[in-house]
């Protein structure tokens, strides 16, 4: 059968890897890497290595302390991203629970009531699987968590703010885009955005939570869908190429962006820094490329830094 793949011993995978012309100098220190992090994950960072598209063979000069320096970088961001990503998905959660539960009531059959969710006639089949999904997940877990078990056999019911952990950040998303278009304002307007920013700021940090949490390859990442330009956009002169700006609306610099609308001023700093830091430790273990190259594959600008202080 063509395309079998079949095991390789770490002596194997060492040559393939030397065979493409990467420099080994500590074998033995390579084969630990290799059989702790698996060849597979580690080689997935190759191509920015590679001469071009066409000729898949390592830059010269490329070794393999470069190639695993990006894979450890690509992990310590992928934290830094997972952590401030589940401090929005807390927040969003008690916002939104605050709003449906100061409005609608505090009860499940209160609050899940379909009449509480948009009247958009071409969302009504949608409105009806959300909720399915919600009291799903109601019934899957109430008893794996402690809150929710407390509520449901000492009150007979679960409130919204409590129910909510329970609830996956993409039903959250989901849940905020079948909201009235009142509710759905007065959530925005904490975050000093509108509907329509929101609602995508939320569907792209689903997916980049999602691939957090299943250790791919992040830093090259690309979502589906674009965030809206914005004034950050413009206040760094980010470049553009036919109207569109080059930077920040489907890669990694976006998600930052969107941070820097869903974070506090002191989290926003905290995780600028650690992601220069991380940066400036990779410009010192890669010099085979520069790494102005790798920043366009996460599609930062040069100037990035100067965000803090918008």
């Amino acid at each position: 059968m063509s395309g079998k793949k079949e095991f390789k011993t770490l002596e194997e995978q060492i040559d393939i890897l030397r065979s493409k012309g990467l420099i080994i100098n500590n074998v033995d220190k390579a084969k630990s890497i290799l059989l702790r992090e698996n060849y597979f994950f580690i080689n997935g960072y190759r191509y920015i290595f590679l001469k071009s598209v066409t000729n898949k063979t390592f830059l010269p000069g490329t070794t393999f302390e470069e190639l695993y320096a990006l894979f450890t970088f690509d992990r310590c961001i992928r934290n830094i991203m997972f952590k401030n990503i589940l401090i929005v998905e807390n927040n969003i959660k008690s916002i939104i629970s605050y709003q449906l539960s100061k409005k609608y009531g505090i009860k499940e059959k209160d609050y899940l009531k379909s009449s509480n969710f948009t009247k958009d006639y071409s969302k009504s089949r949608q409105v009806i699987d959300i909720l399915n999904k919600m009291k799903r997940q109601i019934r899957v877990n109430v008893k794996q968590h402690s809150a929710t078990l407390h509520y449901i056999t000492n009150y007979g019911y679960i409130p919204l703010w409590i129910m909510v952990k329970v609830l996956s950040f993409g039903i959250i998303s989901d849940l905020y885009s079948i909201l009235k278009d009142d509710d759905k304002l007065a959530i925005a307007r904490y975050y000093d955005t509108d509907i329509e920013n929101l609602e995508i700021f939320l569907m792209v940090l689903s997916n980049y939570r999602n691939l957090c949490a299943h250790e791919d390859i992040l830093y090259s990442h690309q979502t589906q869908k674009n965030i809206l330009d914005n004034k950050y956009h413009r206040l760094l002169n980010i470049p553009m190429t036919d109207n569109e700006y080059i930077y920040g609306k489907n890669d990694l610099f976006s998600t930052i962006l969107i941070m820097k609308h869903m974070l506090s001023n002191e989290e926003f700093r905290l995780l600028a820094y650690e992601i220069g830091y991380e940066i400036d430790i990779l410009d010192g273990k890669v010099d085979v490329i520069p790494l102005q190259l790798i920043l366009d594959k996460i599609g930062f600008p040069p100037n990035w830094r100067e965000i803090v202080n918008l």
